[in-house]
């Protein structure tokens, strides 16, 4: 099936026009989106500036990561929800937007980056509370770089044609 008419499809359902459309639901969406994503990557920054040393260094990491963790999945939720809500209600432009694109690709990227570092790293804080290894600052680096650049390119979103 060709994506373009499932698109539009999309585009003419009841639920993407009462977003798109109304006067409140796109920008209460994305205001979500937003708090979703400072509450989601707060909490992935604080961690990932504690695993480079520059940050609550008097807490150790477990802490730093339990404390947080639940913090992160509701942001996760919500950003998740609201993202796709927001998708939803702009398909075609989305579509054909380079920096949406691009932040899909990042957003795929932080997840491999989660699974490739879940174990050693982000899974094992206990062995991190008597020496932050060289692949942990690692981590934590490469999470910032992925991380910037996926907010920079959802926000250029809004200037693709």
């Amino acid at each position: 099936m060709p994506v373009h008419p499932l698109l539009e499809w999309i585009e003419s359902t009841d639920l993407s026009m009462a977003i798109r459309e109304g006067a409140l639901p796109y920008p209460i969406i994305g205001g979500l989106h937003l708090l979703g994503i400072a509450l989601f990557g707060g909490m992935v920054l604080v961690t990932d500036l504690r695993l480079l040393g520059w940050a609550m260094r008097r807490s150790s990491v477990t802490d730093v990561v339990q404390q947080f963790r639940p913090w992160k999945w509701v942001g996760f939720v919500l950003v998740i929800a609201t993202g796709l809500l927001l998708t939803w209600a702009e398909p075609l432009k989305l579509y054909r937007s380079p920096a949406f694109w691009v932040k899909m690709a990042l957003l795929v990227l932080v997840g491999v980056h989660a699974l490739a570092f879940r174990a050693r790293v982000y899974g094992n804080t206990a062995s991190l509370d008597v020496a932050v290894t060289t692949e942990a600052k690692l981590a934590a680096s490469l999470s910032l770089l992925l991380w910037a650049g996926l907010i920079i390119s959802g926000r250029l979103i809004a200037y693709d044609a």
